[in-house]
């Protein structure tokens, strides 16, 4: 049971290294600028495998799981599927189900736990194997495998790494949990934390914050929802920036300015509460994205301007 790109290695490694007698995933989605409905990336993987595909709207109900007992399954394996699976579904197989969750549980419990590593400054996550039970990502634990988090990392690079690895997690360790040489180890309740899924709106730059936090914050919004602030009331997306501490022109948050480095290298900077955020590529609403150098040669007011107003 799966989705998106992230749960892809998953399946693929499931078909290595078992019988996979069917694939659940959501509904076709519309996408594109036609609109065409198009399946998920877990789908297409499914049909070119020739594996059944059962698409429910929802599993809420006790009769939508009557093609997955039909299909008799051993053990259900879930990765981002994106619905809330209730017991009926989870005491279907013998085995029960098996979540592969991108982080170190119970640190991260939820929908986004890559970006809010990344935005919490979490020098390491990984793939956690976990028992399934009603809650949300609460139950026992079979095995985790960490990776550090790379000091330039966005949302985009983590999720491929943290995809690929639940694929290996998979082959090495199945066995073992199907087996039961490993056991399941309940998670510590008391040092859990929480990460919701991401609305768009929770893209906006704000610039009460540190530079360092800002920069986490974009990376941790890349590719999606994108991190933007407002120019002119336009948007403006922020696509690369990094955090200075050191050597910067007075001003105010938000304030942009040029800033001539020792070596004699002239950056533009938004000014935060704490550091400055040195600005590499932006987009304004219906542009390409450009460098922020050009931009400013096309847009020579953007110096001494305040975004977010």
């Amino acid at each position: 049971m799966g989705t998106p790109e992230f749960a892809v290695p998953s399946l693929q490694a499931l078909i290595a290294t078992q019988n996979v007698v069917g694939v659940v995933t959501q509904p076709d989605r519309p996408a594109g600028r036609g609109r065409q409905l198009r399946p998920s990336p877990v789908k297409e993987v499914a049909i070119a495998a020739g594996i059944p595909v059962y698409q429910p709207k929802s599993l809420r109900k006790e009769e939508t799981a009557v093609p997955l007992q039909e299909w008799q399954p051993d053990l259900i394996v879930v990765a981002a599927f994106g619905q809330i699976l209730r017991a009926h579904v989870l005491d279907l197989p013998p085995l029960g189900c098996l979540n592969v969750h991108a982080s170190l549980l119970p640190r991260w419990r939820g929908a986004a736990p890559i970006q809010y590593a990344i935005m919490a400054g979490d020098t390491e996550t990984g793939v956690t194997l976990m028992k399934m039970d009603v809650g949300l990502d609460t139950g026992p634990t079979y095995v985790q495998q960490a990776i550090p988090i790379r000091p330039r990392e966005t949302a985009a690079s983590l999720h491929d790494r943290l995809a690929d690895l639940g694929g290996q997690v998979l082959r090495t360790y199945l066995p073992d949990v199907i087996s039961g040489r490993l056991p399941a180890i309940p998670q510590d309740d008391n040092a859990f934390t929480y990460a919701p899924m991401i609305q768009k709106d929770e893209g906006t730059l704000r610039w009460g914050k540190t530079a360092v936090e800002l920069d986490r914050h974009i990376r941790a919004m890349t590719p999606w929802p994108g991190a933007y602030t407002t120019w002119k009331g336009v948007q403006l997306k922020i696509l690369e920036a990094e955090p200075v501490l050191r050597d910067l022109p007075a001003g105010h948050p938000g304030e942009v300015v040029q800033r001539t480095s020792p070596n004699g290298q002239t950056s533009v900077l938004v000014l935060t509460v704490s550091g400055g955020l040195a600005l590499q590529t932006v987009q304004l609403a219906g542009k390409r994205a450009i460098a922020v150098q050009d931009f400013v040669r096309g847009q020579p007011d953007f110096i001494g301007s305040k975004l977010g107003e």
